[in-house]
């Protein structure tokens, strides 16, 4: 699956999102529209930097960014417009196995919810569903500081991303 962004796209910014297909969770329908959508938010507004690039030299975008998973680990391959290799960053995904079951846990009933709960019992649920991805969010920051510069935004729509490859649908 490849998405590209469709507006003016700054320096410091993803331009486009290829997603290794072969290694991502079972693709049902849901599963192929929620990661579609999570792609086109990401692509609309984000700020991303490279830190620490193959040559050593600012990484100048927008970039492209090849996502895949591979042995629980999430890796970024952070690439210019011409393709040329800028950055590979290997990243862990043990330390969100929790924070990811509990997210999809709330999301499930989050649903669930808007089928018959009234208005106060799907906001609760709500906080807790937005408490849970801003955790998740938070956590991405940390575990890309220092590698590649992301806002709170930003990291947001990574994290929305990264669940989004995992939902099965």
């Amino acid at each position: 699956m490849t998405e590209t962004a469709q507006t003016e796209i700054s320096k410091h910014a993803i331009c486009e999102i290829i997603l290794n297909e072969e290694n991502l969770a079972q693709n049902s329908a849901e599963s192929t529209y929620e990661r579609k959508v999570a792609i086109t938010d990401l692509l609309a507004e984000n700020s991303f930097i490279p830190l620490r690039t193959i040559d050593d030299i600012e990484a100048i975008g927008p970039f492209k960014l090849l996502l895949d998973i591979n042995r629980g680990k999430l890796v970024f391959d952070i690439r210019s417009q011409t393709d040329q290799p800028i950055m590979l960053h290997i990243l862990s995904l043990s330390p969100f196995r929790l924070i990811m079951k509990d997210y999809f846990l709330i999301c499930e009933r989050h649903h669930e919810a808007m089928k018959s709960a009234n208005p106060q019992q799907i906001e609760a649920i709500d906080m807790g569903r937005r408490g849970l991805h801003n955790e998740g969010s938070t956590l991405l920051s940390e575990r890309l500081k220092g590698k590649i510069q992301v806002d709170f935004e930003t990291a947001r729509r990574l994290y929305t991303l990264i669940c989004a490859l995992h939902w099965k649908g």
